[in-house]
């Protein structure tokens, strides 16, 4: 990672996950737009009391497990305009603003602009895409598993369109 200022954030972000009580489960910091720490399943109640007021873990759950993570959006980057076959998601702002465009057609929608402490659902099918804007974004994520004998991993990602060629 040849950027101080992303080094620096993805510093910051694990030192406080870990003063949370959070076990990092995994952590990819070389995604173009940025990255993630994923969050042991474990700590699914303890993550949505941290970071999704007022929801519990059992009103998450569609089928089966929950997977907390932490995204990371780069300013002007763009994650790919994708969709799921096997989760929904629900996204809380932690750190904005962001940019999300959301579709039920491959046609991208609009981006809006969602400041800290905005949430945003999404549908399992669903078309989505988190936009950097101005400055780096941070959000909690929870996958939704919807298939409970085939929990979705990152081969669920249907690209309709990727800036970065996957």
């Amino acid at each position: 990672m040849d950027n101080p200022i992303k080094q620096a954030l993805f510093q910051r972000t694990a030192a406080h996950l870990q003063d949370q009580g959070f076990a990092i489960a995994a952590q990819d910091d070389a995604r173009p737009w940025g990255g993630f720490f994923v969050i042991d399943e474990a700590q699914a109640q303890a993550f949505a009391d941290a970071y999704f007021e007022g929801l519990s873990a059992d009103s998450l759950r569609i089928a089966g497990k929950l997977s907390p993570k932490i995204l990371i959006v780069a300013p002007g980057q763009r994650l790919s305009w994708q969709y799921h076959h096997r989760r929904a998601e629900i996204w809380q702002v932690v750190h904005g603003p962001v940019g999300v465009a959301t579709s039920d057609t491959d046609e991208q929608g609009a981006v809006k602009s969602y400041a800290a402490g905005e949430r945003i659902v999404l549908r399992q099918g669903e078309r989505h895409r988190l936009v950097g804007l101005q400055s780096w974004g941070v959000l909690a994520e929870i996958w939704q598993h919807t298939d409970a004998e085939n929990p979705s991993d990152e081969s669920d990602i249907v690209r309709v369109q990727d800036d970065y060629g996957r």
